[in-house]
């Protein structure tokens, strides 16, 4: 590490802690040469997998376009901002978990699905209509239809 002030290269680490719940370091450090002291920060770079869309298209994932339709299908719903937060953050984590270099945007399309149904069934419903492109009032029944039937306790 660089001393910011001299711009000797050796540079001797004193005390390291966590920070952010554990997702970031902090080191204080001082310079060999000049005998100041600084603190650097260092996180973990964890990147997102590439969205390959139906057309073949790569692009890279995009928190905002994801908070955007589930915000859209939520709209007017009783749903709290963090509730929202916290779907994506799902998403997000079971992404990286997976851990491909791409993905699909059918899974992630089903990523939200379960995360809205989950929060809102309204939602799903929403969503579900725009994700499927549901043609007809036949096709938004059977969807609701779904949702309503009892669910199943034991394996099949």
């Amino acid at each position: 590490m660089r001393c910011p002030y001299c711009h000797h290269l050796e540079t001797q680490v004193i005390d390291s802690r966590l920070i952010n719940d554990s997702h970031s370091v902090r080191r204080r450090r001082r310079c060999i040469a000049c005998d100041r002291r600084f603190n650097t920060y260092e996180t973990a770079e964890i990147r997102m997998p590439q969205v390959i869309k139906s057309s073949g298209e790569r692009v890279p994932f995009d928190e905002n376009k994801l908070r955007t339709s589930m915000m859209r299908a939520l709209h007017k719903r009783p749903i709290n901002q963090d509730h929202v937060e916290e779907a994506i953050l799902a998403i997000k984590q079971t992404l990286q978990q997976q851990g491909e270099r791409d993905i699909p945007s059918q899974k992630v399309g089903e990523l939200v699905m379960n995360q809205l149904s989950q929060m809102d069934e309204v939602a799903f419903v929403r969503f579900a209509s725009v994700y499927h492109s549901f043609n007809d009032v036949s096709e938004f029944t059977q969807t609701i239809a779904r949702l309503t039937q009892p669910k199943s306790n034991h394996a099949d």
